[in-house]
């Protein structure tokens, strides 16, 4: 029998956890080739920690600093910062291979970079990847993981050649050289972000328009390289995204084949192509170019929820003395609320346009809003009216010094 006298200590309830240090994200709005790094660079002054969280060195990012320009493919932009800590996460020859069956087979590939990339993502899904944790953990257990992967993948393409013993020699060597910099990655941010006040950058690779869910599949690349991304490539929950910052050129390109609505195969591309230097920073590939695709921005806003803008390469139109911008898309005559998922539809696409007057002179040494031309304030203006994002930073060159902030 109780004693229905005795009564229980009140249980004291479990605070709600506290939310911690939030991130700050960069992100590319469009195909990539945005100018993310420059945003990174300038962001990464006072940053205590800046994270690469998908991708991998297909991504290439240029940053000039003092008149040095350095270009960074696996490594995050913000390294140049002494004080920043850099936070990252044989598959080549099978990424060539498989395009040149692509393109024996279908008379197309998919214009890869062949550095592995889509090799490296297979294999994690079909969960015969490799990873850091099992490298450093049991090589003998490790070698034979890679003897039985390096073989299945010679028996599916018969002309790839892998010297197995050479590359686990090398493996092996790394093991010491890797070992002192390697984390739990989960534990690792966990500390940082419920630690001391840090300021914490992440920097996305490759941009919305190349997310391999929500991007111009299949001309994609193989990762999340959209807000998503960054909690599952870094380990982290959605609550401590704070800022996210899309990078937009001030016009559209892209690398390699698949659908462009905007792209102009004539002067105006060309012109675009050779005022901004429009060369791929990791295949060396010309870069198609076109007017800026404000359905596409939209699109990428709808996904990543940007919180401010950063318009890079304004002085690439400086020349122009009226200056297009996509405003919406029809297909079949009739007008899509949407940016369509299918290639094929995509590729149908009669793009809506909006003619702006050009400014047709110099903006480079411009370094305030104020000091820009009224036009291409105008210009600036028109963009953050129609996506419905502030641009908090406007670039106007290269250097550091070019990025004018706007708040």
């Amino acid at each position: 029998m109780s004693d229905s006298g005795s009564q229980e200590a009140p249980k004291t309830r479990i605070p709600r956890p506290t939310v911690g240090n939030k991130v700050t994200v960069v992100l590319g709005a469009q195909w990539g080739d945005e100018g993310k790094g420059k945003v990174v660079d300038l962001l990464a002054q006072d940053a205590d920690m800046v994270c690469r969280c998908q991708g991998g060195n297909n991504a290439g990012h240029t940053v000039v600093v003092d008149s040095v320009e350095y270009d960074f493919h696996l490594l995050p932009s913000g390294i140049i910062n002494p004080k920043v800590t850099a936070f990252i996460d044989f598959h080549q020859a099978v990424d060539g291979v498989q395009e040149q069956q692509r393109q024996e087979q279908a008379g197309q590939n998919l214009g890869t970079t062949k550095k592995g990339i889509g090799p490296v993502y297979s294999a994690k899904a079909a969960r015969s990847g490799l990873r850091i944790c099992d490298l450093l953990a049991d090589f003998t257990q490790f070698s034979e993981r890679y003897k039985a992967l390096a073989q299945q993948y010679q028996s599916m393409y018969p002309t790839l050649k892998i010297d197995i013993d050479g590359e686990l020699l090398k493996l092996k060597d790394y093991v010491e050289q890797i070992k002192p910099m390697v984390r739990d990655g989960v534990h690792y941010m966990y500390e940082a972000l419920h630690g001391p006040p840090k300021k914490i950058l992440v920097e996305g690779a490759n941009a919305a328009l190349l997310d391999i869910d929500f991007g111009t599949y299949p001309f994609v690349t193989s990762s999340n390289c959209t807000v998503g991304g960054v909690c599952t490539g870094l380990g982290m929950p959605p609550q401590n995204v704070g800022e996210v910052y899309g990078v937009v050129k001030a016009y559209t390109t892209r690398v390699g084949i698949g659908a462009f609505p905007s792209e102009q195969k004539n002067e105006i591309g060309d012109l675009l192509q050779t005022r901004g230097k429009e060369v791929g920073v990791t295949t060396g590939r010309k870069r198609r170019c076109g007017w800026l695709d404000l359905v596409l921005i939209k699109y990428a806003h709808m996904i990543n929820g940007f919180t401010a803008l950063a318009l890079t390469k304004l002085d690439i139109l400086d020349v122009f003395t009226e200056i297009k911008v996509g405003i919406g898309y029809k297909v079949d005559n009739q007008t899509i609320p949407h940016f369509p998922a299918n290639q094929e539809v995509l590729q149908r696409v009669e793009v809506q346009y909006e003619t702006l007057p050009g400014w047709d002179s110099d903006t480079s040494a411009a370094r305030s809003f104020e000091e820009l031309p009224e036009n291409a304030q105008k210009y600036v203006r028109f963009i953050e009216e129609h996506v419905g994002v502030p641009v908090k930073w406007i670039g106007v060159g290269k250097s550091r010094e070019s990025m004018i902030q706007l708040f």
